[in-house]
Parts: C-alpha cells; structure tokens; sequence
C-alpha cells in the first residue's frame, strides 16, 4: 500500500499544471448536493451525447481530406483591430459597449463596469505549449494593456475557455471570478485566493460592484486531464447592471431551455451566442449558425430584438467545417430573422444599442472563397435602437432591408 500511495503522488507530480486540480472537501461535497448533479456526473438539461457519434477513423477521414483542410484556415492574414487603451480609456456612450477578442473572450463595458468572458491570451488552446491547436490571429491587445477588470467570468473549464497563463495573470491583478460550480478547484491551484472567487451552481446569482451574474443552464460537458469525471459544471451567464442586460453562452448545444432563461432574465440588449466549432460528429454540444440564431430568438422571447455577436470561431480551427462557414452561416440566418448581427473584427468595440453595429463580411478578404463564389448578401439597416433592458427608448423603425457594399 506504502508504494501505491508512493507511486500515486509521483504521478501527480507528473500531471501538467494546466490540468488543474479536482474538486475535494467542502467543495466536492457541494458538487454532491447539486440538484445538477446526479449519478456521479453533472447532468445536461436535455440528453446530449458528449462523445463523437461514428468511429474515429471517419472522423479522421473527413478532417484530413486534403481539399477540405485548406478552407479550413484563413488564407491571409486576419485584419485585427488594432485596440488600444484609448478606444477603451472612455465611457460607452450609450453605457455598454462590447469588444470581441476572438474566440469566445468578450470584453463587455456594461453600465460603468468591466466583465471580462473567457480570456484566452495563450498561443493554444492545449495543456502543452508545443502541440494543440494554435492561433489563427493574435490577441488583439496585449493583457496588461486591456486596463482594470472588475470580474472575470468562465463558461466552462475546457482549453479553449479556461487557459492558466490568462488566468495566472489576472489572477495577480485585483479581480474578482466568477465561475460555475467546481471550476473553483482550477483557479486557486493556481494562485487564485478563495475569496475573490464566485463559485455559482445554474440559477444562482452573485452581485459583483453594481452587476449581477448568473450562471443559467447549458447543454455541454467538461473536463481538462486525461480523466473526465464531470465534477466540474459548464454554464451559460447572464450580466445585468442597473440599465442593460446581456447574455453569453459559453459552448452549448441547441436545447429549450433557452426559452426558459429568456422569460426569467431577458430581453437582452445584446447576446453573445457560440455558432462555430459544430460537427455532425457532434451535434449536441455545439450548435450551427442557424441554431445560434434560434437560441438569440428564444432569449429575446421570439422577436428579433438586441443585437447577436457571433463567438467560438475564427481563431482556432477545431472543426471540420470550413474556416469562414460559421461567420456566412450567421450572416444568413440574421437577414432571415430579421436579426441585427454583429460582425466586429477580432479587437473592434462597438456599442449594441448604437445606431450601428459592424456589419461587413470580413472574413472574405481572407478566406478561401467556396466554389461558385460568395453568395450576395444583403444588409438590414434598423433605426436606431433603444434599451431593451430597461424599454426607456422605443424602437419604431422597421427593418429596412438594402444592398451592402
């Protein structure tokens, strides 16, 4: 028994940092008491098969096909804001202004507070520095110029939202977090005090400053090392300040739960909603553009109000479908809703609640046109919109629809 015990500890000494820590004590016996929690894992809010359905070698058949991996990746290079102190150093002017970094890291200025969703600054989403999906652009500003966050919100521990050297760093900065129930066990084995961390189950709320987060359900999974004991919650977050009220998904897959958190927390003036990284090798815990625009339409109680920022896509390649697809697939499904969509450079503030939002395909600068060519698209200019949050500003205009570019 001496030498299990011996051998156990050094194979725990071998495990990468990035892996993190399980839950224990206190902790894990909260984990247990979850109404989420049951038969030793987490539960989906609808079933959802966490692994790939078909056999790996099909997968792999269809993710190396030589004429599909080109499209893939840009073919050159990403036009990234070139963001600096002085397009965040002012207030919003309409009070929330929203900054996409890639990925699904979002800077959200919202009623005079910073939130800051899933910072991922690494060069890879990956465990190890030398393997593992890369960058396709670089972050747009450096971390130590993004300037103070109030509170660092996390969806869900895996690479691509929950990166150590991001949070080591922020970590040593006076930030709070703000995480699902479990992922706590992570931040402080690496150096984030107890105290500054909210460790929320679904349908929990926390106040940080003047706003309040609450984790709402998602349909996905977890896990960081070799062993996934789904001991670690994934959650979607809704932030309300005292005038405007957004909403991120984090990684989900299309369920009806959305319906539910739009009639409990929204209308949302703006909602940031994963449309990339979807495979039919998965299609429970990712969704399409088409079912990222479904889930807008549920939280927005069925119209086609707020403004929805497409996110998880366009700086790392982890999927099959081509590099571009997820920003043409929610072009379209925005002209056919009715829906303002976002389409910001990685970097580009705007404001939601403005008279305008980013609206240009970018992406076809630099992407491999698909066969045929690109489709013609047409942009839906609204007047300017007022606060969904707080209805202290109507918005009269129809939807006009005109030819862009």
């Amino acid at each position: 028994m001496t030498g299990f015990r011996t051998l156990s500890s050094g194979l725990r000494a071998l495990r990468p940092a990035a892996f993190g820590a399980d839950p224990a004590g206190a902790r894990l016996r909260r984990i247990r008491n979850s109404p989420n929690f049951a038969d030793g894992v987490f539960q989906n809010p609808e079933t959802a098969r966490t692994r790939p359905d078909g056999s790996m070698v099909e997968f792999a058949k269809v993710y190396f096909r030589s004429e599909e991996r080109a499209h893939r990746s840009p073919a050159g290079i990403v036009p990234v804001h070139a963001t600096t102190l002085a397009d965040l150093a002012g207030p919003a002017a309409t009070g929330l202004r929203l900054t996409w970094m890639g990925h699904s890291s979002v800077l959200a200025e919202i009623d005079g507070h910073r939130v800051l969703f899933d910072p991922v600054w690494g060069e890879r989403c990956s465990p190890f520095a030398f393997a593992g999906p890369k960058r396709l652009h670089p972050v747009p500003l450096p971390l130590a110029a993004l300037g103070p966050v109030d509170v660092v919100v996390i969806s869900h521990d895996h690479y691509d939202h929950l990166d150590m050297p991001t949070i080591k760093a922020l970590g040593g900065t006076d930030t709070v977090f703000a995480v699902p129930l479990g992922v706590g066990a992570h931040l402080e084995h690496w150096g984030v005090p107890a105290e500054r961390i909210h460790e929320l189950d679904w349908n929990e709320s926390a106040k940080v400053g003047g706003i309040t987060l609450t984790a709402t359900p998602a349909r996905h999974f977890c896990g960081r090392g070799l062993r996934n004991t789904q001991h670690t919650l994934w959650a979607s977050w809704v932030a309300e300040g005292d005038r405007h009220r957004i909403y991120h998904s984090g990684d989900t897959g299309y369920f009806q739960g959305f319906k539910e958190i739009g009639a409990t927390h929204g209308p949302f003036d703006a909602t940031m909603i994963q449309i990339g990284a979807y495979s039919d090798f998965w299609p429970d815990i990712h969704m399409t553009p088409q079912e990222g625009m479904r889930s807008h339409l549920d939280l927005q109680g069925g119209q086609p109000s707020g403004v929805m920022l497409p996110i998880h896509w366009g700086t790392f390649n982890l999927s099959t479908h081509a590099w571009a697809d997820p920003g043409e697939g929610t072009l379209a499904a925005g002209l056919a809703a009715g829906v303002r969509v976002a389409l910001p450079r990685p970097g580009e503030p705007f404001e939601p609640t403005g008279g305008s939002v980013p609206s240009e395909p970018w992406w076809r600068g630099v992407a491999r046109a698909p066969k045929g060519g690109w489709p013609a698209f047409e942009e839906t200019v609204t007047d300017t919109p007022g606060d969904v949050a707080d209805g202290s500003t109507e918005d009269t205009g129809e939807p006009e629809t005109v030819p862009a570019g």
